[in-house]
């Protein structure tokens, strides 16, 4: 398995995310709500050394995307780790237009003559056969239309996704997921969760290896289950070469200072860190900082 980059550049202060002040998360959403600031951002992080993105397929991730693309001379680089799909907009999409409209409106609209026409014949086999595995496959497919033409090195499932289906315990779906982003597009499967411990045992029993987990892993345990001690034993036991780890969070929404994250991360069997920050200073401060084990 290709090795993942150490440090990867998050998105989540773009989008007026911060899990535990509003207040913040507001002036982040107002800030970003002009795009110009946020490929200033983007700009900051690539002077400070960082040459890899992760990003989530929202509905700025495609104008995002398309100004990558048309300055490839500049940043052609760049390394993507993309996670799909954004559960916000299909829910919002269902709540407004019914499941079944919804469904034609992801899968159809939009596309081009000649995509339309090779998904509608996944799409008449999923429906005449009631194989979910064509669904996923499409709704992959039109997911990563987003990234078309950029470096994608991982494709992660977001956790909402990721960790409903391990729950459920369906081992074909993540085989299937694997197997078919292998196949199709070339890139390491990925999967985003908040039970890492819970995860990797599944994936290990099932023989699914050649995979990035990512998940919260920082010294105040926040999003961390079923515990940090947990985390900590299950790092520290884990084969790189068969499962590579990011930690994403690593700063617990700033509720302990980036001095003490840092070197919390950098104690621990990591393969990687994804982090973000808003501002040129924060980001060379946290580069710093990092200096990972593996």
């Amino acid at each position: 398995m290709e090795k993942i980059d150490k440090i990867v550049f998050g998105d989540n202060q773009f989008f007026g995310i911060n899990h535990r002040s509003q207040d913040k998360a507001e002036e982040l959403l107002k800030r970003f709500s002009d795009i110009k600031n946020i490929f200033e951002v983007y700009d900051n992080a690539f002077d400070c050394g960082i040459n890899a993105v992760m990003l989530n397929s929202n509905d700025r991730a495609i104008e995002i995307c398309d100004y990558f693309r048309e300055h490839k001379d500049k940043y052609g680089n760049l390394a993507w780790y993309p996670s799909i799909p954004y559960p916000h907009k299909y829910a919002d999409m269902v709540n407004e237009l019914g499941i079944f409209p919804a469904i034609n409106e992801v899968l159809f609209k939009g596309n081009s003559t000649m995509g339309v026409l090779g998904m509608m014949g996944k799409g008449a086999m999923a429906v005449f056969t009631k194989d979910a595995m064509k669904m996923m496959e499409m709704l992959i497919d039109v997911e990563f239309k987003i990234y078309r033409g950029l470096n994608v090195k991982v494709l992660f499932l977001l956790n909402p996704i990721t960790d409903l289906i391990l729950g459920y315990g369906i081992k074909e779906v993540f085989e299937h997921y694997c197997e078919y982003i292998r196949k199709k597009y070339k890139v390491i499967p990925g999967f985003i969760t908040l039970n890492l411990p819970y995860l990797k045992a599944k994936l290990e029993e099932w023989g699914i290896e050649d995979v990035v987990i990512c998940s919260a892993i920082n010294k105040a345990g926040f999003n961390m289950f079923p515990s940090k001690e947990e985390y900590e034993r299950v790092i520290a036991a884990n084969d790189p070469t068969k499962y590579q780890l990011m930690a994403m969070s690593p700063l617990a929404s700033g509720s302990i200072s980036p001095k003490e994250s840092f070197d919390y991360v950098n104690g621990l069997n990591l393969q990687s860190v994804v982090f973000g920050a808003s501002s040129k200073g924060h980001i060379q401060s946290s580069m710093d900082l990092m200096n990972l084990k593996c």
